[in-house]
């Protein structure tokens, strides 16, 4: 190829290729720490989106879900609902949020987790403080109270989910579980319990007194922090 040729094969090409090139040389070379949340999110979609410029898209993104943690946790549908973004796209955002949930969970299991509980709570929050319905989440402890078990027992409405004591405890059993730590959250925002909360607890602490299940903690996870009825004395 004559250096012409060359010269116009290279104008040829789009102009975001020595950008991607760029911007991989810097994560490289400085880790996360040297991009922005943008770029960052750019890296992630240029797998996805191979011949386009992604970071109209990627500040789209973080503007329409207020930020990395709102949008790793998004539903499918409401990332399709953006512009650009493909099932193909969704799906690789979604299976990036689960590897990392995934490696948090496993960081913990068969792990005294009330020796390690800032990670506990990282991980609480990280799959739950961004979700739009409550979910009540059960913590399955064996005697040396390393994680056994991690599980969603019910999901409800935006403000309500209803736990059962019973289904609980037959859960606890099938597992050999001697504790448990309770993790709901609050889609609204506050982490504070509300009534039904409380007695919701005290219902599943009586339950648990004839098994001898020690209930450890119950946790309120939201976007602006957490509450532990335990350190607030209400177990």
């Amino acid at each position: 190829m004559t250096s012409g040729a060359a010269k116009a094969a290279k104008n040829d090409e789009p102009h975001y290729t020595g950008h991607r090139d760029r911007l991989r040389a810097r994560f490289l070379q400085g880790g996360a720490d040297a991009l922005a949340d943008y770029e960052l999110l750019e890296l992630i979609l240029f797998a996805a989106i191979p011949r386009r410029d992604v970071k109209p898209l990627a500040k789209t993104l973080l503007a329409r879900f207020s930020g990395l943690p709102g949008l790793m946790n998004a539903e499918i549908h409401d990332l399709l609902q953006v512009n650009g973004i493909s099932e193909s796209t969704a799906a690789t955002l979604k299976a990036l949020t689960a590897a990392s949930h995934r490696a948090l969970k496993q960081e913990l299991m068969r792990k005294p987790v009330l020796n390690s509980w800032t990670r506990l709570m990282e991980y609480c929050h990280a799959t739950m403080a961004h979700e739009k319905r409550e979910h009540f989440r059960i913590l399955f402890l064996n005697k040396k109270n390393e994680l056994m078990g991690d599980e969603i027992q019910t999901s409800g409405t935006v403000d309500q989910t209803s736990a059962y004591p019973r289904e609980i405890m037959k859960r606890a059993l099938e597992l050999g579980a001697t504790a448990l730590i309770l993790v709901h959250n609050h889609p609204s925002g506050d982490p504070r319990p509300s009534q039904a909360d409380v007695e919701m607890t005290r219902a599943i602490q009586r339950a648990a007194d004839p098994f001898s299940i020690t209930i450890h903690d119950h946790i309120i996870i939201s976007r602006h922090g957490y509450t532990s009825f335990k350190s607030e004395g209400l177990l």
